[in-house]
């Protein structure tokens, strides 16, 4: 039992101060694993996401260099999928490394909840100054599905709270074959049914307008274009008035959903919808923002500012976790009040603000500043369009689609008549898996490659790239 001291302060036992006696597994020296450990290790432990574990054969990426990663026997290939669409500048830039560094030096993390720190507040007032005009108010979290989870609530408790408050406002907005994470809430505004349907039940359903980029999967009809595609939005807003909260999308490209660009002016009118209508507007760059599309924001090119801004990914330019929902003090008004008034959004996480994420998305943000990133682009979006144009023209490449430095390739049975191979075949991952000995890492969606590099990448890289994919490509479908 521990005891009260004279001035009342309580004395834990000796014994749980520091226990001096761990078991004997703890005090063992670990041996160093060899290869064939980690990869074992590594179908008998980890849980990948979207793999099927019964098919999965291990690669350990062991250190990264610009473009480039190299695995654990020494192999390299060019970053093809840019880690999962959030690496930005390369990897171990030396100022993202330095940030880093030096952050751990004085805080690794201190949370967010009620109180803060100056990196914090530093980046905060970064992301203010470059983000469109009206934005002035973020939320930190810690993952894009998070940062959607955040604007959604938002948006449904503004309605509760604003004066005068309008609580019918339930509903939500959104594209077809859209995709905007995977936790609950994100899949209820999602639309790609091999990673929504099974868990629709847990859910709630959005209204859907369907995609002027996207023919209908189910009918197989054709894209809408723009002016149907606002006309059916303008129809679902005046049927359902006083009934929804917000409209979400993906600006200019819906890229899960198999990189489908929208035509140009479908951002605006979505944009003139919303207002004149009178809902809230969430913008989801977790994937188009820091560059991606050609600008800072894709939202930008149309001169839309929403309501909500969600971020994620090249937030910190892959280096760690991190997310942001951005708002207007509009928003923000809406939730402020005293204690006794329960207008607080009671929602966050551990990790929301870290300031080791928020060190290297401050130096993130100082190299698209000091040294040209995106003055740098569009001679790489040029080579990249010349390299889509070859590839489409193989003999199983059927729609291709490009938006800034991204592109998806569409690999089609029958190129004549587009139609598809068995999606049983995976000839997309097949394809992906190929392009690997050629000394690329590309990621697939469904039978549609996708090419979407770090902007850092060299026009020789990028032509390495584009051969290993055709190579990939080539093997998968002869």
């Amino acid at each position: 039992m521990g005891e009260l001291g004279a001035r009342g302060r309580y004395t834990p036992p000796m014994a749980t101060l520091h226990s001096p006696v761990p078991p004997a597994a703890v005090c063992a020296p670990t041996p160093q694993p060899g290869l064939d450990d980690l990869l074992r290790w590594d179908r008998e432990h980890v849980w990948h996401a979207f793999t099927q574990m019964q098919e999965y054969e291990p690669l350990l990426i062991e250190r990264g260099a610009g473009a480039w990663l190299f695995d654990s026997a020494g192999r390299r290939y060019v970053d093809g999928s840019a880690s999962m669409w959030c690496n930005v500048h390369g990897h171990r830039h030396p100022r993202l490394d330095a940030a880093l560094a030096e952050q751990a030096g004085k805080v690794a993390h201190t949370t967010n909840l009620g109180l803060s720190n100056p990196t914090t507040v530093e980046f905060a007032r970064r992301l203010v100054e470059v983000a469109p005009p009206g934005l002035d108010r973020v939320f930190f979290s810690g993952d894009g599905s998070s940062a959607i989870e955040a604007a959604l609530k938002m948006a449904f408790q503004y309605w509760r709270q604003v004066a005068p408050p309008q609580p019918a406002r339930t509903r939500f907005v959104a594209i077809a074959e859209a995709y905007h994470g995977d936790t609950l809430g994100a899949i209820g505004v999602g639309g790609v049914d091999r990673f929504t349907a099974m868990f629709a039940p847990l859910t709630f359903a959005a209204l859907r307008v369907p995609s002027p980029g996207c023919p209908c999967p189910a009918t197989g009809r054709p894209a809408p274009t723009l002016p149907e595609a606002l006309e059916t939005l303008d129809r679902i807003l005046t049927a359902h008035a006083g009934e929804v909260a917000a409209v979400i999308m993906e600006p200019l490209v819906q890229m899960a959903a198999g990189i489908h660009v929208h035509p140009p002016g479908f951002l605006r009118g979505v944009r003139d919808l919303a207002t004149r209508h009178g809902v809230l507007l969430v913008l989801d760059e977790v994937a188009t923002g820091f560059g991606r599309t050609g600008t800072l924001f894709a939202c930008t090119q149309e001169g839309v500012s929403p309501d909500f801004l969600c971020l994620a990914k090249g937030l910190t330019a892959g280096y760690l976790p991190m997310a942001a929902t951005l708002t207007t003090t509009t928003v923000w008004n809406a939730f402020l009040g005293t204690h006794a008034q329960r207008r607080t959004f009671f929602h966050g996480h551990t990790f929301g603000g870290n300031p080791l994420a928020a060190a290297v998305g401050l130096a993130s943000l100082d190299i698209f500043r000091d040294e040209g990133v995106l003055a740098a682009l569009p001679p790489r979006i040029e080579r990249l369009r010349e390299h889509v144009a070859r590839l489409a023209r193989l003999d199983h490449v059927g729609a291709v689609r490009q938006c800034g430095l991204v592109a998806g390739l569409d690999l089609v049975a029958d190129k004549a008549t587009g139609m598809p191979y068995p999606w049983q075949e995976q000839r997309g991952t097949r394809a992906s898996l190929a392009a690997r000995p050629h000394g690329a890492l590309v990621r697939q969606l469904g039978d549609t490659v996708v090419l979407m590099p770090p902007l850092c990448i060299t026009l020789d890289e990028l032509d390495h790239l584009a051969a290993a994919v055709e190579a990939g490509i080539r093997a998968a479908t002869a």
